[in-house]
Formats: structure tokens, sequence, C-alpha cells
């Protein structure tokens, strides 16, 4: 049996517990995990229980993590926990913290024309196993403007600027920003999407549920990559004392 942490809070409207739910369901409908779900951050300052999981989902809004929370989350998806989240609860969390953003690998810094702009999603095709079998699709909901690691793997995009948008950016050249991405930190991979500004984006598009639930499924296989390949776990130090 797998076992997931999900931590909900932060801003209300993004729905955290709804997200939190939908994201708990479709990890409990595989049948082989047990999800617990947190509304606090003081769960995080128990390092030896993270270790026990095999996945953390983020869905935590803004708000503020210390540097011990941060750097506990750090030690276990570097010895090989899996890290996801979607939208705000994961790249528009703990704005401060900087090293919560080179680990889940960009930060939000736009919506321009808010909720409900329609918009296309178009799939990097062999990209990832986690694409298999999604396709292109459209949603309506915010369009997320992100600065982004360049190292992440680009799952899916979206163009920027949007034709019916005429925000300060489209004086510039139009960008494939990204939707969708992996990424590693130690031996533990993460993943996120932008999608799920509200819960119900996931039950209008199947598309969307399609790559969030396999995201979290690939993400959630961190530790049997770890313990298959044999990697050791004690490589990697950590910058906590920096901040």
């Amino acid at each position: 049996m797998k076992k997931a942490i999900i931590i909900q809070g932060g801003w209300d409207g993004h729905q955290p517990e709804l997200v939190s739910a939908r994201l708990a369901q479709m990890l409990l409908e595989e049948g082989n995990w047990q999800v617990d779900i947190e509304d606090n951050l003081e769960c995080l300052e128990d390092v030896e229980r993270l270790c026990t999981y095999d996945l953390l989902v983020s869905c935590w809004t803004m708000g503020k993590i210390t540097a011990e929370q941060r750097g506990n989350v750090s030690k276990a998806v570097g010895a090989g926990m899996g890290l996801a989240g979607c939208h705000g609860g994961m790249c528009d969390a703990f704005r401060e913290d900087v090293e919560w953003q080179f680990m889940t690998g960009g930060q939000w810094v736009s919506h321009p024309g808010g909720d409900g702009v329609e918009y296309m999603v178009r799939i990097n095709y062999g990209s990832s196993p986690i694409v298999e079998g999604v396709e292109d699709f459209v949603v309506c909901s915010e369009h997320y403007y992100l600065h982004v690691d360049p190292a992440v793997e680009v799952l899916a995009t979206t163009r920027f600027p949007h034709p019916d948008v005429p925000y300060y950016h489209i004086s510039n050249k139009p960008v494939d920003m990204p939707v969708a991405w992996t990424k590693f930190w130690g031996h533990g991979r993460v993943f996120y999407c932008s999608l799920g500004h509200h819960d119900d984006v996931f039950e209008k598009s199947p598309m969307a549920h399609s790559l969030m639930k396999n995201g979290l499924l690939w993400a959630g296989e961190s530790k049997a990559r770890v313990r298959r390949m044999g990697l050791k776990t004690d490589r990697f130090a950590s910058d906590a004392k920096m901040y």
C-alpha cells in the first residue's frame, strides 16, 4: 500500500478542500493508496514521518512556510518522496521561499484576463509516459503565466499572448508557456500542472483529469525507482542554513 499526504490550505479562492478531495480520489480509485489530508503545516515538522510517505501533494496557495518545514520537505523529496501539485496550490505557494520555487520548478506571476479565459493546451507528445493517451484540449479557466526553471521537462504548453487579452506582455514575441512539467529534486520526482483554479476543471475536461492523475501516479513511483536502482539517499547537502 502506497501512502500520500496532502497539505491543504492558504487562499480559499482556490478551493483547497475541494481540489484536495479530487486529487485524493484520483489516487484512491487506484485501490493501492492510503491518503492523509492535513490542514496545517506543522505536519511538515516531523521529517521522519514525511519520509514514510511515497508522495506529498501541495494544495496550499500563498501563505508562509518556515525554513525547517521547507527543509524537511526538501530532504524527504531528495531521498525519494514524490512531490506533486497543481495551479497556485504548488507553484504559488510560499512566495517568499525561493528554495520552494527551486524545488517545484516554477512560480506563478500573472493570469492575464483573469478567470474564464478559453485557451488550448497542447501536449508535447512523447515527452513522458504521463502524456500517453492525452490529446490536445481546450479549457476555460485562468491562463497561467509562470517563471519556469529551464531544467524542467515540459509535457504541455499554451500560447501567449492570448489574442483576446490585450495585456502589457503582448508587445513581446509569442511564447509557448509550460502548462505541465516534471523535474527531479535529488532522487524525488516532481510533477506540476498549472490547471486547477477551481476543482471542476478536472471534471469538465477528461484530458485535464488524465494529465493530472497520470502525473500524481508518476511522482508517486519515486521511492520504487530509488529501490529499483539502488540509489543512495544521503548524498545531497542542504542549503537550509543559508536562509
